[in-house]
Formats: structure tokens, sequence, C-alpha cells
């Protein structure tokens, strides 16, 4: 058996508001030997994702923080170089949690075997095909109860997140789909590329009156992955009897000051609205459904896609910041 070296991003201190390079730090390691039920996995893609800024601080949250030293873990998708485990065969493409490396050498059982299609990347395991695709899907149909008919608002549209929960909606049935974004271009695309009716840039003026102006009518349905202004916002336009998804509040992620919560919480009682807070390990119970689905738009060629790919494992930690500030449209990506 060959030496089979690997090299690793640690956490190094806990950031204290915006990460820094400082807060991480690089290992290799090396292994002489593969033990029996164990495979050599080489990474294809890694993916950064924002509740992994939540893990770094150590916070209650519905996940275990990452302890000083530790790798930062996290969704990849890799090839397997060397195998001693009769399940997984040399050369299979698998998905995995184990993060921030270029190989891995683990048991069998922490990797998933996905289909390899000669016809999509392999990197679309780590989002419209995997667990940010299934997020959108459960957020609205199992969280929210999206009806067809129905007006949809979804912060941070042009995310990872977002991109697939405006398509999703839309294949769903609802009447009308509304997003925000932080740029002009954004906006533009989510409408020309993502089925979206309207759009706002979130920086241009009050999110009040800018979600009003695209949704006259009201909404029905809010799938959240900003939090803040936005949600006071959607809680302005909510029609009576709406529902929340909530996905994420990435808008205080990197705040070293409390959040405000909305000013018109009292919409909740007089118009019956429910807010749900959300997340997917509770809903994997739906995960045969969304990959039937999933790959029904996908064959139909019903679901578009961006991907911003930042190459080289030395560059990882500065796409995780650059994600963070919403430098990335779709999905942030580091390819290795």
């Amino acid at each position: 058996m060959t030496e089979f070296t690997s090299t690793q991003i640690l956490l190094a201190a806990r950031p204290t508001g915006w990460p820094t390079e400082e807060n991480f730090e690089t290992r290799t390691v090396t292994y002489t030997e593969l033990p029996a039920g164990q495979v050599r996995v080489r990474n294809e893609f890694l993916s950064v994702d924002p509740y992994m800024r939540g893990r770094m601080s150590d916070a209650r949250s519905y996940v275990a923080p990452y302890e000083i030293g530790e790798q930062i873990t996290g969704g990849a998708v890799g090839r397997v170089v060397e195998s001693n485990a009769e399940t997984l065969p040399v050369g299979a493409l698998v998905l995995h949690q184990h993060g921030w490396s270029d190989t891995v050498q683990a048991p069998a059982e922490t990797f998933r075997q996905v289909p390899d299609r000669q016809d999509l990347p392999s990197s679309l395991n780590l989002h419209m095909l995997g667990m940010t695709g299934m997020t959108a899907y459960v957020g609205l149909k199992e969280v929210a109860g999206l009806q067809e008919g129905e007006t949809v608002f979804i912060s941070g549209a042009a995310g990872a997140v977002g991109s697939a929960a405006g398509q999703i909606a839309k294949l769903m049935g609802a009447k009308r789909v509304v997003g925000s974004a932080g740029s002009d271009e954004k906006v533009e695309l989510l409408t020309s590329k993502y089925g979206y009716d309207a759009a706002f840039n979130y920086k241009n003026g009050p999110a009040i009156e800018l979600l009003a102006e695209v949704a006259p009518e009201g909404i029905d349905v809010f799938f959240d992955n900003v939090g803040g202004e936005q949600l006071e916002a959607a809680l302005e336009s909510f029609n009576n009897g709406g529902r929340a998804a909530l996905c994420g509040a990435i808008s205080s992620y990197n705040s070293t000051d409390t959040a405000k919560g909305p000013g018109n919480m009292s919409h909740l009682i007089t118009r019956g609205l429910k807010l749900q807070g959300f997340t997917l390990g509770s809903y994997l119970q739906h995960a045969d459904a969304f990959y039937a689905d999933m790959g029904r738009w996908f064959s139909e060629g019903k679901i578009a896609y961006d991907e911003t790919i930042v190459d080289g494992l030395e560059n990882t930690v500065d796409a995780f910041i650059q994600m963070m500030r919403g430098a990335n449209t779709g999905k942030m990506l580091v390819r290795l």
C-alpha cells in the first residue's frame, strides 16, 4: 500500500466578527496503511456554506461547534482512488462531510456513492442535486406548505439555496415568485434565468417599500435566508394566513452586536401568520421524493444553475469569506 497524504484546513481561533485568514491553519497528515473497511478519496469540489460561520462560534446551535484545532468539516465530492472496502470500488464518485481537505482516508460508511452522470458536473451533488436543493425543496413543500396559486418571496434569492428555491416554487405551482439580491446584475439574473417574476436590490432602499413594489398584492409564503430587515419586510407584506420557512439569517452572522427583532411582530397575531425555523437534518425522510422530483426536472431541462468556482485548497478560506460577503452567484465552490 502506498503512502497517502492529506492536506487539511483547521480552525485555529474563533472569529470575532468577520473571519480572517488568521482564524485558520493548515496541516498535512500522512497515512501509511489503509485499514480494512476504509477508502481513500481524492476530492474534486469542496463546499463553503453560511452555516459554517455559526459552527466557528461556541454558541448553542443545532449542530456542535468546531473545536479549536479541528478540521473544518462540511460537504465535499470526490472519487475513490484506493479501496479496502467491498462497498466502494476504486473510481466510485462519493459525497461526504469530511470537509476542507484535498484528500480523505476514512471508513467507507462515512461516504455515500452518487450517480456518476457524464452529462452533469460532479459539483451539482453539492448544490442543486444535493443538500442545497433539498433545503429549498423541503422548506417550501414541508415547512411552508406552499400551495398552487400563491405568491412567494425569497430573500437572498441569487445564492445557492435562493436560486434553487425560486425555480422549485414555480415548479410547485406558485402564481408569482419575487426575490431580493444584493446587486442590479443579480436582480436581472433572477428574472432572466431563474424564473422570478420580479426582484429588487435590497441596497436600493427600505426593504418594506421595495417588497411592496414587486408584490403589491402581498405574499403568502416567505423563504428566508437573510433575516433582519427583510424578515420585517415580509411580515409587513404577508396576507392573512401567511407562512415563513426560516432557513438562514446571514445578515447577522458576522455581527458583533445583538441582532434586533422586527418591530411588526404583532402581525403574527392579527394576520394569523406562522414562522417556522428549520434545518435539513429534521427532514431527511423526504430525500427520496426530492431526488425523484429534482432528477425529473433536470431531465426535462427545467432547472438552471450557476456556480462561482475558486480554484485551489489554499484559496478555500478566501472563498468562504467572499461567499459570506455575497460575492457568489449561485453556489460557491472550491475546485481541487
